[in-house]
C-alpha cells in the first residue's frame, strides 16, 4: 500500500473528477508508480470526509483512461504500462450525456429517407456484379468513371483508371501510406493532426514526425528541416478545414508546401474528407502537384455516415501499388453501397445534401458564436467542430471529466498532438452529432466551464 494520499484542500466541484485529477498527476509524476495499490475506497473516503460513492466515480474515471485497474478480491492498483490508444469519442452514445465528441454532419430525417429510397430502387434493379462477382475489375470500372466525375467537382482532375474505390477515407489513407512508405520510414504530418494517424502508423510499422503548424496549418519551412533531419519518406496533410484546428491552407501556402515536396522528393497523402464542402478553398495539392499527390475524399462526412464510400486518386507510379495494397488489406469496396453512390453522383443527390450540410454548419456556427461568445475558438463556417482554448488553470484530461460530469461529452487535444512538442491544453467540440438545442445547452455547459476556470488563453500552435 502506497504512503501518498490526496489532498482534500484542494479538491473542488466536481469532487470526484477534481479527485480523479489528483490521483492522475501522482501518476504521470511517479509518485504512484506502475502496481502500486489504490487506497480501499471505503476507507480513502473517510479520510477524505467524501460519500464512498464519490470516490468510486473518481477511480471509473482513472479505469476509464487506462491509468488503473481492478482485480476482484484484491484492489485497484495502477497501470502504466503500453496499452492501445482510446479514441477521443465516446465509443457509444450514453443516454444522459450530450455528445460532442464524435465528428459526424448534421443528419436529420431527410437524410434516412434518401436511404430508404435508394435501397427501395436498388431492390429493382441491383446489377448482377454487385452481388454475384468476386473481380474488382468487373464491378469498378463505371463506377471510377463516376469517381472522376465527383473528384472534378472536388478541384481534382483525372482518369478513372487512376481511382481506387473503397470504403471510406480510413481505407483509403490505409491504402495511400501503404503504397508510399515501407515499415521503417519516416512520415510527416501536423502537429496537430489526424487521431487515427498514430496508432495506424504504429501498425505499418512508420515512425511519424510532427510538423509545426499555424493558422494556416503546416509550415513548409518546418516540413524543409524535418526532411533534412529525418529522411522522411511522404508527407500527410490536412489542408481544407477537417484538421483538428479548421484550418484551411491558402493557394501561396499550399504552392509553398508543394515545392518543398518536390525538393525533397516527397510523396503527399492529402486527406480531403470534405471534399466540395467548403465552398471557397485553393486548389487541391493533388492538382498542384499531380505527380506525387495521392488524394483521399468521402462521403461519410458531408453527405451522410452510413454511405461509406470513398476516392482515393493516386499518380501513374503508384497505381499498381496502390491496387495490389488494396487487395491485400480489403479485396474491394462493398459493391452496393458503391452503387448507391454512383447514382447519387449521377443523378444529383450527392451534390444537393452536400448544398444541404453546408447550409446546416453555418446554422451551427452561429449557435456556436451566440453560445461560445468571448472565448478564444478557432472554426471555420463549415467545419464539422471547433477547436477551444483551455483556461490555464485547466488541464485537458480534468476539463473533459468535468464537462462530462455535467453531462457533456468532448474530445481532449491529447488525442490530436504527434510528437512531443510545446501545445496549449484545447479540446475538440463536434458541432453535428446530435441536435440544434442539445448543441446549445452543451456549448452554453462548456462556456460556463471555461469562464469559470480563468480568463481564456489564446490557442499556441
Amino acid at each position: 500500500m502506497t504512503i501518498w494520499r490526496p489532498d482534500p484542500s484542494t479538491l473542488k466541484r466536481p469532487v470526484y473528477a477534481s479527485l480523479a485529477e489528483q490521483i492522475a498527476r501522482a501518476i504521470g509524476e511517479g509518485a504512484l508508480p506502475e502496481g502500486a495499490q489504490l487506497p480501499v475506497q471505503r476507507r480513502l473516503a473517510d479520510e477524505l470526509g467524501l460519500a464512498v460513492q464519490t470516490v468510486s466515480r473518481a477511480y471509473e474515471e482513472l479505469g476509464r483512461r487506462g491509468l488503473v485497474a481492478g482485480e476482484t478480491g484484491r484492489g485497484t492498483f495502477v497501470r502504466t504500462v503500453r496499452r492501445e490508444p482510446e479514441p477521443p469519442y465516446l465509443p457509444e452514445r450514453l443516454n444522459e450525456l450530450i455528445d460532442l465528441s464524435i465528428l459526424k454532419p448534421v443528419c436529420e430525417p431527410l437524410h434516412l429517407e434518401r436511404m430508404k429510397e435508394a435501397l427501395a430502387r436498388l431492390a429493382q434493379d441491383v446489377p448482377a456484379s454487385a452481388i454475384l462477382s468476386f473481380r474488382p475489375n468487373v464491378v469498378f470500372p463505371r463506377h471510377r468513371a463516376v469517381a472522376a466525375d465527383w473528384l472534378a467537382t472536388c478541384g481534382v482532375s483525372i482518369s478513372p483508371l487512376n481511382v481506387t474505390v473503397t470504403n471510406g477515407a480510413t481505407a483509403a489513407q490505409t491504402i495511400a501510406l501503404m503504397s508510399v512508405a515501407s515499415p521503417g520510414a519516416a512520415v510527416a504530418t501536423e502537429a496537430i493532426g489526424h487521431h487515427t494517424l498514430t496508432p495506424l502508423a504504429s501498425y505499418l510499422g512508420l515512425k511519424l514526425v510532427g510538423i509545426a503548424i499555424d493558422d494556416e496549418g503546416m509550415i513548409p519551412e518546418a516540413l524543409d528541416e524535418a526532411a533534412a533531419e529525418h529522411d522522411l519518406r511522404a508527407a500527410f496533410v490536412q489542408p481544407s478545414v477537417i484538421n483538428p484546428c479548421a484550418s484551411l491552407m491558402g493557394e501561396t501556402r499550399r504552392a509553398a508546401l508543394v515545392a518543398v515536396a518536390r525538393k525533397r522528393d516527397l510523396a503527399l497523402v492529402e486527406n480531403d474528407v470534405l471534399g466540395p464542402l467548403i465552398a471557397r478553398r485553393a486548389p487541391p495539392l493533388a492538382q498542384i502537384a499531380p505527380e506525387r499527390t495521392l488524394y483521399v475524399t468521402t462521403f461519410t462526412k458531408t453527405v451522410m455516415p452510413g454511405l461509406r464510400i470513398g476516392y482515393l486518386a493516386v499518380p501513374d507510379r503508384y497505381v499498381a501499388a496502390a491496387a495490389n495494397r488494396h487487395l491485400v488489406t480489403m479485396w474491394m469496396a462493398t459493391p452496393i453501397m458503391a452503387e448507391i453512390a454512383s447514382r447519387w453522383v449521377a443523378d444529383g443527390t450527392a451534390s444537393a445534401l452536400v448544398a444541404w450540410q453546408r447550409e446546416a454548419l453555418h446554422g451551427r456556427h452561429r449557435i456556436v458564436a451566440e453560445a461560445l461568445e468571448g472565448i478564444a475558438y478557432r472554426a471555420h463556417p463549415e467545419s464539422l467542430h471547433v477547436w477551444a482554448p483551455l483556461p490555464a488553470t485547466h488541464s485537458e484530461s480534468a476539463f473533459v471529466s468535468q464537462a462530462r460530469a455535467q453531462g457533456v461529452a468532448i474530445a481532449p487535444g491529447q488525442s490530436f498532438r504527434i510528437g512531443d512538442g510545446p501545445s496549449t491544453a484545447a479540446v475538440r467540440i463536434s458541432l453535428g452529432s446530435t441536435d440544434a438545442d442539445e448543441l446549445r445547452i452543451g456549448l452554453r455547459q462548456i462556456a460556463h466551464l471555461i469562464h469559470a476556470g480563468s480568463e481564456p488563453v489564446l490557442l499556441a500552435i
